[in-house]
């Protein structure tokens, strides 16, 4: 899962942006006009989520709120079939440039099934699930069925993890460096998917090596201009566009929507070195990562798309126990990426973290914060096939 750019910018870097006094100079209608701009209906399917009687569409109406790449939502799903879900990935949800082998996708793709799962245990239902059932491809996805997923009532507890759903965020806020993560916290959080080797360190020497290396790797990420375009395509600059469009990497609320009302934050900007919003990126970015006590990741002896979907079931897994103990995650996944600029960084992270032979399939920063927003969602309907 890659990190958003930008994505949580502070009050002071934006003010900073705006060149010091733009936003008070606008006056009072340009405060009035950025307090209004929430986007209820891209978060819409958070409140949504549980209020379908039929239980595919109960358990699917919480699986769209799984973590995934850049917030793609590379999912469909296909019901013409009684009692089954078949997932199927979303062509045109790819990252070529800097995911070119679906990797992360597929990752994105388990967090789906595993949360899909979770919350058909809710409804009494268990779900037994066959993975690429016309086979898969190793370059790419392709359209080929990812899952073929069967709902049979059974006597089955709700999966503990269940209540988390609702507040599970990716939070990429600074941490509180002044709550350090115990080694017995970090013990208690291994998700036990079978394929899937749970690590992480609190160890102050190892920390600020994973700073420095996920510091490094992003700015690779940034430099690299068809990279950080790709990121740029996925913006969506205020409530029109995010309601419009909700996915990608939102960029809204106040002041923002003041600077993009005003023309100071722009993709064109934002994409151009030299620029200020170019430039808060970085100013924003590195904080941020400084403020990490401790790093967790997943290792997979192989790196097939089987495998792929048990780390992202892994993680999400990851994602729940970390919300149900307070804690926050964040990945930083610009290091596992594989394309050209970014081999050598993929060559450090996996001679610091691999054992022999294995993938490092994920990496996150762990810590305490303040709870992270919900991110906008397509909402159930738009993610079912039409036949």
């Amino acid at each position: 899962m890659k990190t958003p750019i930008l994505s949580s910018l502070s009050r002071r870097h934006f003010l900073t942006l705006a060149g010091g006094g733009a936003i008070v100079a606008a006056g009072s209608g340009i405060w009035l006009f950025s307090v209004t701009r929430t986007p209820h209906a891209a978060l819409a399917p958070w409140t949504q989520a549980g209020t379908y009687e039929e239980p595919r569409r109960y358990a699917l109406s919480h699986a769209i709120l799984a973590p995934n790449p850049h917030n793609l939502q590379p999912w469909m799903v296909d019901l013409s079939e009684a009692d089954t879900v078949t997932l199927l990935p979303d062509p045109t949800r790819r990252l070529p440039e800097t995911d070119p082998f679906d990797r992360q996708l597929t990752i994105g793709l388990g967090c789906f099934l595993e949360q899909m799962t979770i919350a058909a245990s809710a409804r009494g239902y268990r779900v037994d699930t066959v993975l690429f059932p016309e086979g898969s491809e190793q370059d790419r996805l392709g359209d080929r069925p990812v899952a073929r997923c069967t709902f049979t009532a059974a006597d089955l507890p709700t999966d503990p993890l269940f209540a988390q759903i609702p507040y599970r965020r990716s939070n990429k806020a600074p941490f509180d460096m002044d709550r350090p993560v115990a080694d017995t916290t970090l013990a208690s959080l291994a998700p036990a998917v079978p394929g899937v080797r749970f690590d992480g360190t609190v160890e102050a020497r190892r920390v600020a090596s994973l700073r420095a290396l996920t510091w490094e790797a992003w700015l690779v990420e940034y430099h690299t201009p068809a990279a950080l375009e790709e990121s740029i395509d996925l913006m969506r600059l205020g409530k029109a566009e995010i309601n419009a469009n909700p996915d990608g990497i939102d960029l809204g609320g106040m002041p923002l929507e003041a600077l993009i009302a005003t023309g100071l934050v722009t993709r064109e900007a934002l994409a151009t070195p030299g620029t200020q919003s170019y430039e808060t990126g970085i100013s924003m970015y590195e904080p941020m990562l400084a403020a990490t006590p401790a790093f967790v990741w997943l290792a997979s002896a192989d790196n097939s798309r089987t495998t792929q979907i048990a780390s992202g079931r892994a993680w999400l897994r990851l994602n729940l126990l970390t919300t149900q103990q307070g804690l926050s995650l964040h990945p930083v996944s610009q290091c596992l990426q594989e394309y050209p600029e970014m081999a050598d960084h993929y060559r450090q992270v996996h001679q610091a973290l691999a054992q022999s032979g294995e993938t490092i399939q994920m990496l996150g920063r762990l810590g305490y914060a303040a709870p992270a927003p919900q991110t906008p969602r397509w909402s159930l309907d738009d993610k079912i096939k039409r036949t």
